[in-house]
């Protein structure tokens, strides 16, 4: 099913959103030293006890992409003499989008570091599985030191590791002319950072006590964009065993063909200046980091484009041929997944924008989504069209991505549901309901800066359940935790049934996901989310 991003559904998504040489043997401080050391092939680091974990901060994965090396395939890393202290974060990649940050002054060109994140008890050599972040932010803002992994480190003995990756243009420019004669031909230089951090954790997370095979990538809307990205794309192939998607079903975060990335690309180009016959390449390379964030504010990036020699075909495509990376997949959304888009972009939506809004969205078919979507029954028009963006394009374009999964590998779906969830730092609109929205689920798996506000008691233990079923995933491949609801694997064929509901007060499958989401009605609906 062929489908592709509405007008409000692009719009909002936009606020949002190199092998490295073997590891040498690690150094033997460890366990519950409070400045823990470990030794790389690149030199020694030294990190820091806290919360009861262990943590290792602003560690390089990749040499700097500046100067003659920016809209450049990541290099190594250089290495480095002495003990390097790990005990502060790097700085987040240059932001393209205004929203996201505490601080919006720290960031830098210079950012392609991870964050590591073990046991207190962890030792080279336990094997402990690992899980690696990638954050979301439509490509184009956030940073992976929002995410810390403290806490799901020690309650469920993983390794986390924690990255950030190159957004906006400087992340996701197609253009020829930036392509050296041994590289290879793509853009999408934030999807290569992804591989060369997936590289470096093979290669060096066994100094942590984590285990090089049993890798679980993980992200969260454009961060789960990125994993059905690193599905599809053959130089990722062996370097992660498992896969979670957050909010960000590969149906929906369709990638653009090379054809049209380009023309994105030129047109960015042009905007910044560069779009003179020659000297493209130059002329970005040169130009201040600042310009090219100002050229971007009409023109956001889609993120990475397939038909190149580093994603050949869609993740959509890819999968549903069966030609793909195949491992285990964790897949789910958020309840009211539309609350967040629609509380920041139309707060004040009335009656009659809802009704004008969906007749024009939805041509001859908005009469009948009207119907199924009454004002009355949600309560608000803002409630309304939350709804119908939630089914429409969230929850089940996750149910059609899982379908497509669960025919091929083992799939595990979840659906997050707390009804007092808050919401993110800075988006919290007053007088609207925006619990369950877009990212609610990341403050109950994550140490999370960005949150609204703290977890009360009760979510705290929902967080708890949470963790520990993905560190079974990470661990086995099933989310199988003694003492917890069962979670059994979707059924082919069967509308993605059962799915795991995550809440509060229960926690267990049912098989009503479809049927509340109205998944057959939208089924038959042609592609255009509005």
């Amino acid at each position: 099913m062929k489908r592709r991003t509405g007008p409000l559904l692009g719009a909002v998504l936009a606020l949002g959103l190199a092998l490295i040489a073997p590891a040498a043997p690690a150094a033997a401080q460890g366990g519950g030293a409070p400045h823990p050391v470990v030794t790389l092939a690149q030199g020694a680091l030294r990190g820091q006890a806290r919360d009861g974990a262990q943590e290792f901060l602003g560690v390089p994965y990749a040499a700097p992409p500046v100067g003659d090396a920016r809209l450049r395939a990541p290099r190594p890393p250089a290495r480095w003499s002495g003990v390097r202290e790990a005990a502060r974060q790097a700085p987040a990649c240059l932001q393209f989008s205004p929203f996201g940050l505490r601080d919006p002054a720290a960031v830098s060109e210079d950012c392609l570091y991870l964050d590591v994140y073990r046991p207190r008890s962890a030792r080279p050599g336990a094997r402990l599985p690992v899980i690696v972040w990638m954050h979301g932010g439509a490509y184009s803002q956030g940073t992976g030191t929002q995410f810390g992994g403290r806490t799901m480190a020690e309650l469920t003995q993983t390794v986390v590791v924690s990255i950030n990756y190159r957004l906006g243009q400087l992340g996701y420019l197609d253009l020829p002319e930036l392509n050296g004669p041994r590289e290879v031909r793509s853009g999408s230089f934030g999807l290569m950072d992804q591989i060369a951090a997936l590289r470096w954790t093979r290669e060096n997370i066994g100094a942590f006590g984590g285990d090089p095979r049993s890798v679980t990538v993980s992200g969260q809307s454009a961060g789960s964009g990125s994993v059905c990205a690193l599905l599809a794309a053959p130089s990722a192939a062996g370097l992660f065993h498992r896969a979670v998607l957050q909010s960000g079903p590969c149906t929906l975060l369709r990638t653009p063909d090379r054809a049209r990335a380009e023309a994105l690309a030129r047109e960015f180009a042009a905007q910044a200046g560069c779009g003179g016959p020659a000297g493209v390449a130059a002329c970005l390379r040169g130009a201040p980091g600042a310009a090219l964030v100002q050229a971007a504010r009409t023109l956001p990036t889609p993120g990475p484009a397939s038909g190149d020699g580093l994603l050949p075909v869609d993740p959509e495509r890819a999968v549903r041929s069966g030609a793909w990376n195949r491992v285990p997949v964790m897949i789910g959304s958020t309840r009211s997944e539309g609350r967040f888009f629609v509380a920041l972009s139309q707060p004040g939506l009335t009656r009659e924008q809802f009704t004008a809004q969906v007749l024009a969205g939805y041509g001859a078919a908005g009469p009948e989504v009207l119907a199924r979507y009454p004002v009355e029954a949600h309560g608000s028009p803002y409630l309304a069209l939350s709804a119908v963006l939630t089914d429409s394009a969230f929850a089940c374009h996750t149910a059609w991505t899982a379908e497509l999964f669960a025919g091929q590998v083992p799939t595990y779906a979840y659906e997050f549901d707390d009804p007092r969830s808050p919401t993110l730092a800075g988006a919290q609109v007053p007088g609207l309901d925006q619990s369950n929205g877009h990212s609610a689920e990341l403050a109950y798996l994550h140490d999370f800066t960005m949150g609204e506000r703290e977890l009360t008691p009760v979510q705290v233990a929902l967080a708890t359940r949470m963790k520990r079923y993905w560190g079974a995933f990470a661990r086995s491949g099933a989310p199988v935790v003694p003492g917890q609801a069962p979670w059994p694997a979707a059924v082919p064929g069967s509308g993605v049934a059962p799915v795991l509901t995550l809440g509060p007060v229960r926690t267990g499958p049912g098989s009503s996901f479809g049927a509340d989401h109205q998944c057959a009605f939208w089924r038959t609906q042609p592609d255009r989310p509005i």
